[in-house]
């Protein structure tokens, strides 16, 4: 295309936010383009976990790889009996294809060019957006929409220095003896007995744990969210004495993997000229940490919506993203975005034990309600309700922790 050329929608990344958003914009027959310094082709590192029921709604349970039936977790010490008693949770969880998912995300793509190139400056120029690439390539376009990332430098929000982060380190192998049971997934597993008395003063992690099949496992040990963040190698050193408590040795590493983002970044500013959808738009779960369920069920809505604003010609690159901004976080999204934010910040407050003890009373809700909760598919009022619920049910002390301020 030469440099006097508007496009409709240019998108910025390569990772399943862009591709999301763009297989569901092409659809909508709109003229896009993607950049990236990432080709899409390239194989996603990350596993993608997910509740089965999440993509069966949608009609791609076909792009689970596993799925397991037996779902559990524990909340116990570990130290008695009572310790290791299992949650079960009776609500098939399970492990996105990686490949699979991204070739079918490529084949809705079908017809977008993707650039390699890394954007240095998003500009306005006569209500139309330039992106100036580091090549020294101009491309304009009616909308720019960023789904790059949380590390995006441009999208601005609110600036908030203590960001709450997930932090695991986890591995796919073989061992010793098997660290979960045949055909078993572990949610969460907060047992604490492989630790010590100074270790359990710090910030608490969980292993998260499912059998792949052929004598291979994955285990990953997580810290839900803290500030500052739980280091890679702290978590590697738990995972290791956890499974070495069991007398479990790792034998054989496939792969090995480790990740880190924001759970508590404010909503962006909704007058911006840039759109963003992902992480650089704030959607992760801010409770639970998913992602992949609300760009599947808030892309064609948000594509959709786009279609019919680009449709008035009058409309800037201004205009059309604040439009872009109302669909992506009406009133009743952002209200209970702030529920779940007031949610995480209680919960960061709590030690091991109350953590413990307020996800065995978590779990001993109705399974559309907490299932619900960790997809963010309530509707505002039964959220309110359910969060109500929560606190009646729980012990004195999970009640003052979840009332404190700060």
């Amino acid at each position: 295309m030469t440099n006097e050329e508007i496009l409709d929608i240019l998108i910025l990344g390569s990772g399943p936010a862009a591709l999301c958003l763009a297989s569901e914009l092409c659809s909508q027959k709109l003229s896009i383009k993607c950049i990236s310094t990432k080709s899409p082709f390239d194989k996603w590192g990350n596993t993608y976990g997910i509740w089965a029921s999440e993509l069966e709604d949608l009609g791609l349970d076909s792009l689970l790889s596993h799925r397991w039936a037996e779902t559990l977790s524990y909340f116990g010490d570990g130290i008695n009996k009572n310790g290791n008693f299992a949650t079960k949770h009776h609500y098939d969880y399970g492990l996105i294809d990686r490949e699979a998912f991204q070739n079918e995300l490529l084949k809705r793509c079908k017809g977008i060019k993707w650039l390699n190139e890394t954007a240095i400056d998003i500009l306005t120029v006569n209500n139309f957006s330039e992106v100036l690439c580091e090549s020294g390539l101009k491309l304009k376009s009616r909308l720019v929409i960023d789904a790059s990332g949380h590390k995006s430098n441009f999208i601005k929000r609110p600036i908030l220095s203590d960001i709450a982060q997930q932090a695991a380190y986890g591995i796919v192998g073989k061992f010793s003896s098997p660290p979960v049971n045949k055909n078993q997934f572990v949610l969460m597993d907060y047992r604490s007995d492989h630790l010590d008395k100074d270790e359990l003063l710090e910030a608490p992690s969980f292993l998260y744990a499912m059998d792949l099949g052929n004598d291979i496992f994955f285990v990953e040990e997580t810290s839900l969210a803290n500030y500052p963040a739980l280091s890679k190698d702290l978590l590697k050193k738990r995972l290791q004495k956890r499974l070495s408590k069991k007398g479990i040795l790792i034998k054989e590493i496939l792969h090995e993997e480790d990740c880190l983002f924001p759970m508590n970044l404010p909503l962006p500013f909704k007058n911006q000229p840039v759109l963003a959808f992902g992480g650089a738009a704030s959607m992760v779960h801010p409770a639970s940490g998913y992602m992949v369920g609300s760009l599947l069920r808030r892309a064609p809505i948000l594509a959709q919506k786009l279609k019919i604003y680009l449709k008035n010609p009058n409309l800037s690159s201004i205009e059309l993203a604040k439009k872009g901004w109302n669909v992506l976080w009406p009133s009743e999204l952002i209200q209970r975005h702030k529920l779940y934010q007031y949610g995480l910040k209680r919960l960061m407050s709590f030690d091991e034990k109350m953590l413990r003890s307020f996800f065995l009373n978590f779990f001993q809700l109705s399974t559309k309600e907490w299932s619900g909760f960790l997809t963010n598919t309530l509707p505002l009022p039964k959220l309110i309700f359910v969060m109500s619920k929560m606190f009646i049910k729980s012990p004195l002390k999970i009640k003052l922790g979840m009332l404190k301020i700060n």
